[in-house]
């Protein structure tokens, strides 16, 4: 039987074998729930990239470009974090280069992979049929914080083991105690997030709405992979 586990932050990924693993990437508070949401508006690539001196180099080949420290906008790039911004008209069919705080670096780390998938609740049952349709393993890589463990990313990885249960053994503790922790929250994850350090993180700059809408589940249809080094989103 297939296995998935999950790793709670991308500065334990080498303890993790990925050369015959597909890795979901998560940011939920906000990069890959930036990302899906970029995609279901019709963005056509976003590049994610570890650094903002890399940021900048593709903003001078004339991406689009975003970047994001400590839950910030960095000055001088056009787009910030927040799935609202990537809601505008104005930039359907976009190449968009893109930097956060968590979320970047760990799809950067994961490009040893069979494949690379962007998750978030807003995608959660598209990437769960996706994976069910794959034979390889699967990890779960949660973005966390500065490299600690956060609780929203790892109640995502919760919630993909358990719509993928039936078709795949949990593999280590990490996968069962994510699983857990979803089952205890998933009535209200707004609530049980409520004491979060992120939560708090992003209360403190207003943005509220945010975490709202981050938390809904399975609004889009859409898996975003990494092709090289440029996310698209895979035809379903």
């Amino acid at each position: 039987m297939k296995q998935i586990d999950v790793c709670l932050t991308p500065d334990l990924l080498h303890l993790y074998p990925t050369e015959n693993t597909i890795v979901v990437v998560a940011d939920v508070f906000r990069a890959t729930s930036c990302m899906v949401t970029a995609f279901a508006y019709g963005v056509k690539s976003i590049i994610p990239v570890a650094t903002v001196d890399e940021c900048r180099l593709w903003q001078e080949r004339g991406y689009l470009a975003a970047a994001e420290r400590n839950a910030r906008k960095v000055e001088g790039f056009e787009l910030d974090n927040s799935p609202f911004t990537y809601m505008d008209e104005e930039i359907r069919g976009s190449d968009i280069a893109m930097t956060t705080t968590n979320g970047t670096l760990a799809i950067t780390r994961s490009r040893g992979a069979v494949k690379v998938l962007v998750g978030s609740f807003l995608n959660l049952d598209a990437i769960a049929q996706t994976l069910k349709t794959e034979p390889y393993d699967v990890l779960v890589l949660c973005a966390g914080w500065k490299g600690r463990v956060n609780m929203e990313d790892t109640l995502f990885a919760g919630a993909l083991v358990d719509r993928l249960k039936e078709s795949y053994a949990m593999a280590e503790d990490s996968a069962i105690m994510a699983w857990r922790l979803y089952g205890q929250g998933k009535d209200n994850l707004a609530s049980y997030l409520s004491n979060s350090s992120h939560i708090r993180r992003l209360q403190r700059l207003g943005i509220q709405k945010d975490i709202t809408y981050c938390l809904q589940h399975d609004l889009y249809d859409v898996v975003p992979v990494l092709r090289g080094n440029a996310l698209v989103s895979m035809e379903l």
